[in-house]
C-alpha cells in the first residue's frame, strides 16, 4: 500500500491529492487512507530519505525535507549541464504557441503528465508564471520569458512559425516494392558499372 501511495503522490507533483481522491484511488476509506499516509511520513522521517509529506488543509504533496532546501537550490541554479530534453521542448512549444496555459492544459495537449518539463523550464527561466487561471482552484497559467525570446533568436512571439507551416514526417511505407529510395538507387547503378 505504501508504494501505491508514493507513486500517486510523486504523479500528483505540485498539485498534490486531496484525501478523499487518494481514498478513492486507493479503493480504501478516507479514514484508512489517512492511517497510511501516517505511517508513510512516519516511514520517510525515520529512514535517510530526502522527502517528506506537507498537508495544507486536506490536500497532500510528496515535497523534500526542509533540510535539503540549499541542496536542491544549488541544482537549480547551476548551469544547464545538458540540452532540452524531448520533453521539455514539446512542453515549452505548446507554451509557446498556446500561453497562457496551465499544466493540466498542457498535460491534456501531451497526454503525459508535464511537471517535471515545467520545473526544468522554469529553473531554466524560458517560461514563468503568468498569474492564474479564474477556474476551480485557480492553476497557474504559464508563458514564455523574453529570456526564451532571446534564446530562440526571436524578435517577438509573432515570429514564431506558424503552426500549419511546420511539416510532419510523411507516412513512408517501408514495404512498398515500387519506388526506391534515392540511396539504393545510387548503390544499384554503382553495381551495375562494375
Amino acid at each position: 500500500m505504501l508504494s501505491a501511495i508514493e507513486a500517486v503522490l510523486y504523479t500528483a507533483g505540485e498539485a498534490g491529492i486531496a484525501l478523499g481522491d487518494l481514498a478513492t484511488t486507493l479503493g480504501i476509506s478516507s479514514a484508512a487512507a489517512r492511517q497510511q499516509l501516517d505511517v508513510y511520513a512516519a516511514a520517510l522521517a525515520g529512514g535517510d530519505r530526502g522527502l517528506t509529506l506537507r498537508w495544507s488543509d486536506d490536500r497532500v504533496y510528496l515535497v523534500t525535507k526542509p533540510a535539503l532546501v540549499d541542496t536542491v537550490r544549488r541544482y537549480f541554479a547551476g548551469p544547464p549541464t545538458q540540452g532540452l530534453s524531448q520533453a521539455a521542448l514539446e512542453v515549452l512549444a505548446i507554451i509557446a504557441y498556446q500561453q497562457p496555459i496551465t499544466r493540466v492544459e498542457i498535460d491534456d495537449v501531451r497526454g503525459v503528465q508535464s511537471a517535471g518539463a515545467l520545473t526544468t523550464l522554469a529553473s531554466r527561466q524560458l517560461v514563468k508564471e503568468a498569474g492564474r487561471k479564474d477556474a476551480p482552484g485557480r492553476p497557474i497559467l504559464y508563458a514564455t520569458t523574453p529570456f526564451f525570446l532571446d534564446y530562440f533568436g526571436l524578435t517577438s512571439l509573432s515570429a514564431l512559425p506558424p503552426i500549419d507551416s511546420v511539416s510532419a514526417p510523411s507516412d513512408i511505407d517501408l514495404f512498398d516494392q515500387t519506388t526506391e529510395p534515392d540511396w539504393a538507387q545510387g548503390e544499384n547503378h554503382d553495381a551495375t558499372t562494375n
